[in-house]
């Protein structure tokens, strides 16, 4: 008897698994028997001409489309991501696109698909992620993308879309990045609600958001003109075209890097490793892969990326691109071929030329420079939280490119500081920031005094002594140096005692405002830019005068200490970098 009751309670298990299981299917199926979603993933296909067969999988037989290529499905079985960036498409989008109901990321950039955007697309009340970016849509932009509440990464540039900016789109608070750039977009511009946004290249669009004041503008600026506006009203620091970030392959930047060979190895940090690659087209580009590369969602991350590439200044590294994959952020630079003041500073096989004193001068100035942009002229502004030596880098001209502030904290203007694990370099790191977590644009400050402290003595930060060499921090050193009146001692033994007494003393008294330990009396980028552009332009007058050859027309009267500044200023460790999230 009861055997029979549990046979019982097993098939009566049985069925009613299957009355759910097929009952869960039966909701999506049509009347004929076909799962909706197939349906209108197969009539995307059909407008698609797929060149190199990446939709050959996709079966109008089939029950289940979850194993599909490109098709990401939830738990549930409902398709919630197509991912067909890159693979060669052309054809239009069906617009049978809005029956996927529960979609919520859909990335068909950098494709050949043309023919308007559907504006079906406004059905898709779970769409997250849209990036329809580097085809070749016309028409206007659907209004009906407006009125997506889950909408937050809307990417449509590098099409041929035309007419107005929708004013639903423009009023989509929940938009982290809005990138309308380099289309035919025309009319006035609303005000955009978005957190982060572009819509540079369109060169019909007016800047007013009143209709009155655009009629007769419809005529694009030519480019002569743009630019003599451009520099009569912002500063000639910026460059003119901001460009497109690239989306790679891991693939492509495999490839690119000899599969991320260790003679291919630029150096590496606290972040990860910079790898020299070479693009298909001989680009040459830096490629850094990043050490922690869950340290945030895909989302985030790459909206992140696209406000770091709107950052643009001739003194700030640009970025090229970047990849994301499961496990995977890297970041796409362009090559520095003067490597970093680091590399430069301490090259000890002297296979390069040493730095001047007066190009260690601008290339301090054009620190500030950069500096200053993150600080006062981006909007978010950025804090760098780690500037010193090894993040400057140098151009074929050897001008100073701040790098890595892209992996900086983003902070709204309303914010000061924000508290967070310390990341960083000991010996660059300010002091309330070390104790407190707690950083500003006076912590920049610091680093940059630090920075310029390196430039002047040729040495770490950091030091923990020979035996019987000074050792400890070089600021400690150099503020004993400073009260005893004994600079001339701090100075890079690979100078050869040519270098301007004055000038050198106004650097070190410039180095020790910025480095004071309360940071609301450090001076700020702006007046640091300011004595930077004097002390150059000075030193520069002089080496006018006297002509090129310093070591024999300048005064080299420090040349004699030569070997003692060696010894006393020895310094022999590499300095310890923090891993906390910045």
């Amino acid at each position: 008897m009861e055997h029979r009751v549990v046979v019982m309670v097993v098939v009566v298990s049985l069925l009613l698994f299957f009355f759910f299981k097929v009952s869960a299917s039966d909701s999506l199926l049509s009347p004929k028997g076909v799962n909706y979603e197939v349906a209108a993933l197969m009539a995307v296909k059909n407008k698609m001409r797929d060149e190199f067969h990446v939709l050959d999988g996709w079966d109008i037989n089939s029950v289940d489309p979850c194993t599909w290529n490109m098709v990401g499905c939830s738990v549930e079985g409902f398709v919630i991501s197509l991912e067909m960036a890159s693979m060669g498409l052309s054809g239009t989008i069906s617009p049978n696109i809005g029956s996927l109901s529960h979609l919520k990321t859909m990335l068909l950039h950098n494709n050949q698909l043309s023919g308007t955007i559907p504006a079906e697309l406004g059905l898709l009340s779970e769409l997250q992620t849209l990036d329809l970016s580097g085809n070749q849509f016309v028409g206007d932009i659907p209004s009906s993308l407006g009125f997506l509440p889950h909408l937050t990464y809307l990417r449509l540039n590098k099409n041929n879309l035309s007419g107005q900016i929708p004013g639903p789109v423009a009023n989509l608070t929940s938009l982290s990045f809005l990138d309308l750039s380099f289309n035919n977009l025309s009319g006035p511009t609303p005000k955009i609600l978005a957190k982060g946004y572009s819509y540079t290249g369109n060169n019909f669009l007016c800047t007013s958001s009143l209709e009155q004041i655009c009629i007769g503008a419809s005529k694009p600026i030519s480019s002569s003109l743009y630019i003599l506006w451009y520099l009569l009203n912002f500063q000639q620091d910026y460059e003119f075209d901001i460009g497109h970030l690239k989306r790679f392959s891991f693939r492509e930047l495999q490839v690119a890097t000899g599969n991320f060979s260790a003679k291919n190895i630029l150096g590496q940090g606290g972040y990860g490793v910079v790898y020299k690659g070479c693009l298909p087209n001989r680009t040459i580009v830096a490629v850094k892969r990043l050490k922690d590369p869950n340290y945030n969602g895909e989302i985030q991350f790459q909206t992140e990326v696209e406000m770091i590439g709107l950052a643009l200044h001739r003194n700030l590294l640009r970025l090229y691109g970047f990849c994301m994959t499961p496990g995977e952020r890297l970041l796409v630079y362009p090559y520095m071929p003067n490597g970093s003041v680091a590399d430069r500073l301490r090259d000890t096989c002297q296979v390069k030329p040493s730095l001047d004193w007066n190009r260690r001068m601008c290339i301090a100035r054009g620190t500030a420079r950069g500096l200053l942009y993150l600080h006062e002229q981006c909007n978010p502004k950025i804090i760098h939280r780690d500037v010193k030596a090894a993040n400057i880098l140098l151009d074929g001209s050897f001008e100073a490119v701040v790098g890595d502030f892209g992996l900086a904290k983003l902070l709204d203007r309303r914010d000061s500081h924000v508290t967070t694990a310390v990341r960083g370099t000991v010996g660059h790191i300010a002091p309330e920031y070390l104790s407190t977590g707690q950083s500003s644009e006076k912590t920049d400050v610091f680093g940059f005094g630090i920075l310029l402290l390196e430039l002047i003595t040729g040495q770490k930060a950091l030091d923990a002594g020979n035996g019987q060499v000074q050792k400890g921090m070089i600021l400690d050193w150099v503020r004993t140096l400073h009260e005893e009146k004994r600079l001339e001692v701090l100075v890079d033994r690979d100078l050869k005692g040519c270098f301007d007494a004055s000038n050198l003393e106004k650097a070190v008294e410039l180095a020790l405002q910025c480095t004071q330990s309360n940071p609301n009396i450090r001076p700020k980028m702006s007046e640091v830019l300011k004595v930077l552009e004097e002390l150059v332009g000075q030193f520069g007058m002089e080496e006018s005068q006297v002509g090129n050859n310093l070591g024999e027309a300048r005064d080299c009267s420090f040349s004699r200490n030569y070997s003692d500044v060696h010894e006393e200023s020895s310094f022999v460790i590499e300095a310890m970098e923090l891993s906390g999230p910045r």
